[in-house]
């Protein structure tokens, strides 16, 4: 961490000097990380750069961030430097934090798809490159955060970025070639889709919509919620569940009949090929 000026300096340098966590991009995984930051107790300031006024009043009011008057006093500042723009945006970004003038140290890109060869090739040495995708979950502190690590940076830098994003939940280190993988895999809409597919067909056998959410709700939130806390077996869960002649039974076989596994293979292909489309020109 940079050492902190002394009081009296000027304030427009005492904040050059003061290096700490900048996101450029104040859109919603800025906000759930910043919201999930505070609610862990971290108190060290956040700076947002973004040209939407609105997005960052926002950010200021729900999670205390600080505002960044330009780009280039925001590069100045980070001590982490994270990316938090849409894929086709980076491009753009990248070329304007190199016109800064003022080279980055330790970047942290959030743009599913970028690879760290197309990240390095706009912004190289002396910046250091790490890749994160984390689970907008990570509002209330139950996120997972995917992490791979350009070769340059080093083992206290790695650390350093690990902490950071191990207040708001799990982090596994991968290598790099699983990112595409597990971005489409981790996705929270997953379980929003399975919600509201599951309260729909339920809707339709009889129940109204308030109770259909509510019993889809438990199948999937609370009976997952138990195989991770039991440390029960997945494979002895299912078995369990296929008592012959239940219910149960009958409603997963019909499933596994109807495609769902082919169905979630399918999903799962084609947002990994969206992650590949992101990393082309």
């Amino acid at each position: 961490m940079a050492e902190r000026p002394p009081a009296g300096w000027p304030a427009d340098e005492r904040l050059i000097r003061m290096k700490t966590t900048v996101f450029l991009g104040g859109g919603r995984i800025t906000g759930a990380l910043a919201a999930g930051l505070r609610l862990a107790g971290y108190e060290r300031p956040i700076i947002v750069f973004d040209r939407n006024p609105e997005k960052l009043k926002a950010l200021r009011r729900a999670s205390r961030v600080e505002i960044a008057r330009d780009l280039k006093s925001a590069v100045e500042r980070a001590e982490m430097l994270i990316l938090a723009v849409r894929p086709g945006s980076m491009a753009e970004l990248l070329d304007e934090v190199a016109a800064c003038g003022t080279s980055p140290g330790l970047c942290v890109s959030l743009a599913a798809g970028i690879p760290l060869r197309k990240l390095r090739g706009k912004i190289g040495p002396p910046a250091r490159w790490a890749r994160a995708m984390p689970s907008p979950v990570c509002r209330i502190g139950r996120g997972l955060t995917p992490l791979t690590f350009d070769r340059g940076v080093g083992k206290a830098e790695r650390s350093r970025v690990r902490k950071f994003f191990a207040l708001v939940g799990a982090v596994p280190d991968i290598p790099e070639g699983q990112m595409d993988a597990i971005t489409a895999t981790h996705s929270p809409t997953h379980g929003y889709h399975a919600l509201a597919t599951l309260a729909k067909a339920a809707t339709q056998a009889g129940l109204n919509r308030s109770l259909a959410l509510t019993a889809a709700a438990h199948a999937l939130s609370d009976g997952i919620a138990y195989w991770r806390e039991s440390g029960a077996d997945l494979d002895d869960l299912l078995r369990e569940a296929a008592t012959p002649g239940g219910i149960a039974a009958a409603t997963i076989s019909a499933m596994d009949k109807a495609g769902y596994a082919k169905v979630v293979a399918k999903g799962l292909k084609a947002g990994i090929e969206q992650a590949r489309q992101n990393a082309k020109p």
